[in-house]
């Protein structure tokens, strides 16, 4: 009798990391052939982060081939047992669920409650007509040329009638004639029977040489029979489950008689697929006769009678219409997602927010985009962002949370990344006090898309108590169209998965569209789908300002002054009793001090660092940031100097008055019917292959037929696009980065 024990309930008392490969190797084995998946393996095995490796359960699950002494559920309890597990499980004993047992969790695969379904009462029919109900069983299961298999000759053992081997050479469209052409009487088709016992007939084809399983030509239908449960609610329950039924017949006796669907192509999976429809059975309360697992099992034979009773076709066609789409359905009833919850039972004590990240702005364990158009500093700033949460300090005028983070670098070679970190630590002149509270993981050259990265990163991650993880620029790890609104759904998808298994804030970047900015909301301007700016809790958007001639004039003054002063402050002591404070703010007064104060070679100095302050105030770029925020109410715009490597909050109000980038943004009613020009479509084009060719270049080398698979266009045009393109050319199937003869390279 076989078991129902779930064996990944053992399994959760053993921890994979403790045991050694061949025992790893064991408990494989002994799942392959209680019948479970291989997901059931690899789900376990992930609780080894050091030695797990995602593909390796699947490869070596294709070499388990069985055994003439196989690895058993016996392997798994004993190696629990050896953890400490004191369950009371014998795997060579094991029962079968009855009607009032308490089914499992939804894990467990319950779709109902078996014991408030209402059964469904099966009558037997008036008009009825055993010639139609067997020609109705054939037409259903078999092709006209297919051998049958059935049984009328039966003898008696202990009470009980049992079938001979009967026939197995018949088509069914030879039966089938000879039932139209009988006058009504069966026995002319197919022979006569004991009407005491019944007779009997094989629900898959045969090769018309035999009765085993080996004779069998298509794996195509499962017999479900249960003698334990009342008829109406065998019924109920078999319509529940929405089996997918190819025909539903009553025995005569105590059971009915589903003859369903499981389309397998060979034996192997026709032994796993029953395996999993009886398990489904079971765990929903019905208790199945395990004999009935063969191909070639016999089943009742509508049209006939049996002591006293008509075994006849109860309904055709019921459920889910193949194997595949009842799985999925079974599988997606019992998915993983929480119960709905009524407010009142938590409205006098609500759950607790997150606390904040950064204050008014993100909750830990959320989500934030910071988006800005190429060569705004954006990865400084998360870089500063890193080290303003690992320092406990204020990060663009806002408080931050104090804790572990992830910065995940894509883009930067790894000397260049860490300098970066100092340079930052550097200008911000602060103390590197919490610097342990900062991992850096260098993927560039090794970045993999998205989805292949996620459970690398939560692998790796899991036990590092990060608080949050920065994964910087995203464009590299995009795959699909970052146009497409379902596949970027997919991609941020992925945010969330690490978001809920690390619990931890995900912070990333990405650029603008190209063109101006300064007509579109702050949630408009992230190139791609709109799904970028509506899938963070918390979206950050720089704009660049554009600087007024005064402006920049006041900046070189400042910065000519700053100059000053710091010669003054180290050359002259009491320089606070010679200059004013109105004098300091002035590069004319501040001149004027340092030529009344300082000698001619300090003077000379002075002056030449004057002019390189002035040079490098040259340099600075003003900044907004505009908040989108769904946790928080919307914040005032906050005004920056990117001043490299690092964004100042502009203390002194100069960039209030300052607008974003003036180019002409066409208006959204004009632009619904205005044609796109050959220059706009050409710059599509290019900016199309920018980003492919950025995409691919992750693996190492760029090919026709990379690009091609990566814009969904066929190879022909993709050449076309590329020969036509002033920064891309062809040698062979490369693509080089630069016009033909330029030194431009990847």
């Amino acid at each position: 009798m076989e078991t129902t024990l779930d064996l990944t309930e053992i399994l959760s008392h053993i921890d994979p990391a403790r045991l050694d490969y061949q025992e790893w190797l064991s408990v494989g084995m002994a799942l392959k052939d209680a019948g479970y998946t291989c997901r059931a393996w690899d789900d376990w095995s992930r609780g080894d982060t050091k030695r797990y490796h995602p593909g390796d359960c699947e490869r070596k699950w294709r070499g388990f081939l069985g055994s003439a002494t196989p690895v058993t559920a016996g392997t798994i309890v004993q190696l629990a047992k050896n953890q400490g597990w004191r369950g009371s499980f014998n795997p060579d004993a094991g029962h079968e669920l009855g009607w009032n047992d308490t089914i499992g969790a939804k894990e467990d695969f319950v779709v109902v409650d078996s014991g408030w379904v209402e059964g469904e009462e099966v009558s037997e029919p008036d008009d009825w007509d055993p010639v139609r109900e067997l020609t109705t069983y054939l037409e259903l299961l078999f092709e006209a040329s297919e051998c049958v298999g059935y049984v009328t000759e039966s003898w008696k053992k202990d009470g009980k009638y049992l079938p001979s081997k009967g026939a197995y050479d018949r088509p069914a469209g030879q039966l089938i004639q000879k039932l139209s052409d009988c006058g009504g009487d069966l026995g002319k088709a197919v022979g006569d029977y004991d009407p005491a016992a019944g007779a009997w007939i094989r629900f898959n084809p045969l090769d018309g040489a035999g009765v085993k399983n080996e004779n069998v030509t298509d794996y195509r239908y499962a017999l479900v029979e249960s003698d334990d449960m009342e008829i109406a609610q065998q019924n109920a329950l078999i319509r529940k489950l929405e089996l997918p039924v190819i025909c539903l017949v009553y025995s005569g006796g105590k059971s009915l008689h589903a003859i369903v669907r499981v389309e397998a192509s060979n034996y192997d999976e026709y032994r796993k697929r029953v395996d999993y429809l009886y398990n489904i059975l079971k765990k929903n309360g019905m208790s199945i006769d395990t004999q009935n697992k063969n191909p070639s099992r016999l089943s009742r034979m509508p049209g006939v009678m049996r002591n006293g009773h008509k075994q006849y076709i109860v309904d055709t066609k019921i459920g889910k219409e193949s194997w595949k789409e009842w799985q999925e359905w079974i599988e997606g009833v019992n998915d993983d997602l929480p119960d709905a919850e009524n407010l009142s039972e938590v409205w006098d004590k609500l759950p607790a927010l997150a606390p904040p990240l950064i204050d008014d702005v993100l909750r830990q364990g959320h989500k934030l985009l910071l988006a800005g158009p190429s060569k705004s500093g954006k990865s400084f700033a998360l870089i500063a962002l890193c080290v303003a949460i690992a320092e406990g300090r204020q990060w663009m005028g806002f408080n931050c949370a104090k804790g572990r983070i992830l910065y995940v670098n894509l883009e930067l070679d790894r000397p260049s990344c860490m300098a970066r970190f100092k340079d930052v630590y550097t200008a911000l002149e602060w103390k590197p006090r919490n610097i342990q509270n900062i991992d850096v993981w260098n993927l560039r050259g090794k970045s993999v898309p998205m989805d292949k990265l996620a459970p690398k990163l939560i692998r790796r991650a899991a036990k590092k108590n990060y608080i949050a993880i920065v994964i910087d620029p995203i464009y590299k790890i995009i795959t699909g169209d970052e146009n497409s609104a379902d596949q970027m759904a997919h991609f941020c998808n992925q945010f969330d998965l690490v978001c809920t298994e690390l619990g931890c804030a995900v912070i990333y970047c990405h650029h603008h569209s190209k063109g101006g900015q300064g007509g579109k909301k702050s949630m408009d301007r992230a190139s791609g789908s709109g799904v970028f700016a509506r899938d963070p809790d918390a979206l950050l958007d720089l704009m660049e300002l554009d600087l007024t001639e005064s402006v920049q004039a006041y900046n070189r003054q400042q910065a000519a002054a700053k100059a000053y002063l710091k010669m003054l402050q180290a050359a002259i002591p009491n320089w606070k009793e010679e200059i004013s404070q109105d004098d300091v703010c002035s590069e004319r007064a501040m001149h004027d001090a340092c030529r009344r104060l300082l000698s001619p070679p300090t003077l000379a100095a002075a002056e030449s660092a004057a002019m390189d302050a002035q040079k490098a105030a040259d340099a600075l770029t003003g900044w907004r940031i505009e908040g989108t925020l769904r946790e928080f109410p919307k914040f005032s715009p906050v005004n920056v100097w990117f001043e490299y490597p690092i964004h100042r909050i502009d203390d002194v109000g100069v960039l209030e008055d300052m607008g974003a980038d003036t180019v002409p943004v066409v208006h959204f009613q004009k632009n619904l019917t205005r044609k796109k020009t050959a220059a706009e479509r050409e710059n599509e084009r290019e900016e199309a292959l920018e980003k492919a060719y950025d995409a691919c270049s992750i693996d190492g080398k760029v090919t026709v037929a990379a690009l091609a698979a990566y814009l969904d266009l066929a190879k022909n045009t993709v050449r076309n696009h590329i020969d036509e393109s002033d920064d891309f050319h062809r040698e062979g199937g490369k693509v080089i980065r630069g016009s033909k003869g330029s030194n431009i390279e990847n």
